[in-house]
């Protein structure tokens, strides 16, 4: 062990610096990986909060109406237009509470898509995986993340839906992810948008002792301007190698906001809410 008075003023800073997480949730990750310094200041600073906006009221809305046709899959379709709608209304008006600015035609259209959209979600589950059994919906996930060797901090997430096909006893994690057209091949692959699912599935493991062999996941995509399959799911994989690699980003990711890692990555600037702010300029 180094004496005191050896150690650099950056040692020393990073020391001062060091902090455990109680949590990280695969959304905090992700903001890290695309900018530390909007990690800073959304999770550490905790400015300029996002609080919504047409997109997320649509996919709220959407969600809820995912929970209820797996949950009873008696529902009739006009009900669930009607569910679909209502909670979108709440959604809405929760957003003008806040005075966010609004765009009246991309509303009216998202509610028309929407209504669209809601009788292929069953049908495509029927279809993609056969007869099946719901396990749980939106389940949450809070696991300790000993297996990178941080007992303290734990992985956080709610999955929205697992169900276990009857043909082979398989656990499905299923992700619904509302759109416009859809996604190319470029986002299928990205590594990490889809470690989303890999985490899901390792901690689920983790959770409930199901051996991963035995964990297959999927995006669900709910397409709002797809002129035919709005609802499209398609697999994805995460072998022992890929699980590992996104592992040790994990890792990387906690350990650097343990230090109080904050670079600006210029790369993202374009999307960011906080881009040419008084908080980065």
């Amino acid at each position: 062990m180094q004496p005191e008075s050896s150690k650099s003023e950056l040692q020393q800073k990073e020391e001062l610096q060091q902090t455990i997480k109680e949590k990280i949730s695969y959304s905090e990750f992700k903001v890290w990986q695309d900018c530390p310094h909007k990690h800073k200041l959304q999770y550490i600073d905790q400015v300029g909060k996002f609080e919504g906006n047409e997109y997320t009221a649509f996919g709220t809305a959407l969600h809820h109406v995912c929970e209820n046709v797996v949950e009873d899959n008696s529902i009739k379709l006009e009900d669930l237009k009607i569910l679909f709608l209502k909670k979108m209304i709440e959604e809405v008006a929760a957003l003008k509470e806040k005075e966010i600015s609004l765009d009246k035609e991309l509303l009216i259209s998202m509610k028309d898509q929407g209504s669209f959209i809601i009788k292929y979600i069953l049908s495509s589950l029927k279809e993609t995986f056969g007869d099946f059994e719901v396990i749980s919906v939106e389940e949450e996930i809070y696991e300790d993340m000993s297996i990178i060797d941080f007992d303290q901090t734990n992985f956080k997430g709610f999955i929205d839906l697992v169900i276990r096909t009857k043909s082979d006893n398989k656990y499905h994690i299923i992700d619904w992810k509302t759109c416009s057209w859809g996604w190319n091949a470029k986002k299928r692959s990205d590594s990490v948008t889809t470690y989303q699912l890999t985490y899901y599935k390792t901690f689920f493991s983790q959770k409930h002792n199901i051996p991963l062999s035995e964990i297959e996941t999927h995006f669900a995509l709910l397409k709002r301007t797809a002129k035919k399959d709005p609802v499209e799911i398609f697999r994805v994989t995460s072998g022992e190698r890929k699980i590992n690699n996104s592992l040790k980003m994990l890792e990387k990711t906690v350990k650097n906001i343990n230090k109080g890692v904050s670079y600006k990555n210029r790369l993202s600037c374009k999307y960011c809410n906080f881009y040419k702010t008084e908080h980065c300029t």
